[in-house]
C-alpha cells in the first residue's frame, strides 16, 4: 500500500493477471467455438453470408476455373514498368493498369515465361482463380488476367513496401508497438475471412504477407501446394511433400493435416516474426531439430520488447492439441481489445523475467 492509501499492484502480479485473463478469454470462446466446429465437421457452413471456397482442382477443365473467378484484361491496357524480382514462372514486374472512366492504377505484374508447358499454365493461373474468389482488405486484390495473348499475366495490386520479413529488417526497431499490432490485426483479419470461407492457406509466413505504402499488410500466395517445390523455406517430411518447417504445426509436418488450427500456429510464429523484426524463426537450429524440439514442449521465447499479452497469444496459437488453439474471429477480437487499451501492452516479457529474477534473490 502507498501511503496516499492506494494499492499498487507488482509488474509481476500484473503479467499473472494478465496471463490468466488471456488464458480465460481464449478458454471462454472456445467453449462457443465447438458447436460451431462440430456443425462445420458435419458440413454445416457456419457462415451462411460468406460464400464459401471452391476449389479450382475440383474442375474438369481448370480454364473453367479461370473463366469464372477472373477477368480478362485487354493487354493494351498495361504499360510494364520495371522487373522487381522473379517468381517461380517467370518475371514480376511492377507497372500501371488503365481503367475505362477511372484513373490508372500501380499494378504488380507476374508473367509466365516463353517455353512453358501447358501444366506449368495451369498452375500459374491455378493461383489467380484462387485469388480471384477473394474480396476483403487484407487480402492481395487481383486486377485480372491476361491468357489470350501473350505473355500470359496476372495482375494484382501493388504493394510499395514489398513483402513483410524483408520490410522489417530495413526497418529494425522503427515501429510503436501499437503500430506493430496493427499489422497483425490486420493479417489475423485476412485470415479470418479466409478461415470463414473455408480456405487453408498452409504457407503463411512473413515472406507471403505483402505491405503497401499505409503499412496496411495483405495475405498474399495462394499457389501453395505447387510453388514449395520451390520454396527454400520448405524441407521435405517423412510424408513425402515438402513443407515450410519451421511454420508449420507439428500434426501437419507429421500427417498432412493442414486447417485454419494449422494455420493458426503459422500465425503464431508470424506474430514472432513480426516482434522480432524479421528474424528468422528458431534461428539456426536445423528443420529435424525444430520438429524435435517442438515434440518435447519448446516453444520459441518472446523477442525482446514483446508484450506479455503478445507471447501468451503466441504460446496459445502453439498449443500441441490444435482444438485449443485460437480461432481467427478470437484472435481478431483479442487483438482490437489491446488496441483500445495501450495500457495493457505495457508489461513485458522481459520485464516479467527481471522482476521474477529479482524477487527469488530477495527470497533467497
Amino acid at each position: 500500500m502507498t501511503h496516499a492509501g492506494h494499492f499498487v499492484l507488482s509488474p509481476i502480479l500484473i503479467s499473472d493477471l494478465l496471463m490468466a485473463l488471456c488464458q480465460w478469454y481464449f478458454k471462454a470462446k472456445m467453449t462457443s467455438e465447438d458447436k460451431r466446429r462440430t456443425d462445420y465437421q458435419n458440413g454445416h457452413v457456419p457462415f451462411p453470408g460468406i460464400k464459401a471456397y471452391v476449389d479450382p482442382d475440383t474442375y474438369e477443365d481448370p480454364t473453367q476455373a479461370v473463366h469464372e473467378f477472373t477477368k480478362e484484361i485487354d493487354p493494351s491496357r498495361i504499360r510494364i514498368e520495371r522487373v522487381i524480382g522473379a517468381g517461380e514462372f517467370g518475371e514480376v514486374c511492377s507497372g500501371r493498369l488503365r481503367t475505362p472512366g477511372k484513373k490508372e492504377i500501380a499494378v504488380a505484374i507476374k508473367t509466365l515465361k516463353g517455353g512453358y508447358v501447358e501444366r506449368q499454365r495451369r498452375d500459374f493461373l491455378r493461383e489467380a482463380s484462387i485469388m480471384g474468389q477473394f474480396d476483403h482488405p487484407n487480402i492481395i486484390r487481383l486486377e485480372g488476367v491476361v491468357t489470350k495473348s501473350r505473355p500470359v499475366m496476372i495482375v494484382v495490386e501493388y504493394m510499395e513496401n514489398g513483402s513483410l520479413d524483408s520490410f522489417l529488417r530495413q526497418h529494425d526497431g522503427h515501429f510503436t508497438v501499437i503500430q506493430l499490432v496493427g499489422m497483425l490485426r490486420g493479417i489475423a483479419a485476412g485470415m479470418k475471412y479466409l478461415s470463414d470461407m473455408g480456405y487453408v492457406h498452409r504457407d503463411l509466413a512473413a515472406r507471403n504477407i505483402l505491405v503497401n505504402s499505409n503499412l496496411v499488410c495483405k495475405v498474399s500466395d495462394f499457389g501453395l501446394s505447387r510453388v514449395l517445390e520451390d520454396d527454400p523455406e520448405a524441407a521435405y517430411t517423412t510424408t513425402g511433400g515438402k513443407i515450410p518447417i519451421r511454420w508449420t504445426a507439428p500434426e501437419a509436418i507429421a500427417y498432412r493435416k493442414f486447417s485454419s488450427a494449422s494455420d493458426a500456429w503459422s500465425y503464431g510464429i508470424v506474430m514472432w516474426e513480426v516482434m522480432s523484426y524479421g528474424e528468422r524463426p528458431y534461428w539456426e537450429m536445423s528443420n529435424q531439430d525444430v520438429i524435435l524440439s517442438i515434440e518435447e514442449g519448446y516453444r520459441l521465447p518472446a523477442p525482446m520488447g514483446c508484450p506479455v499479452a503478445l507471447h501468451q497469444l503466441m504460446l496459445h496459437c502453439w498449443q500441441k492439441e490444435r482444438n485449443h488453439r485460437p480461432k481467427f474471429v478470437d484472435i481478431v477480437s483479442f487483438l482490437d481489445k489491446l488496441i483500445r487499451n495501450p495500457s495493457s501492452l505495457l508489461p513485458l516479457v522481459e520485464d516479467l523475467q527481471r522482476y521474477r529474477t529479482a524477487d527469488v534473490l530477495v527470497k533467497h
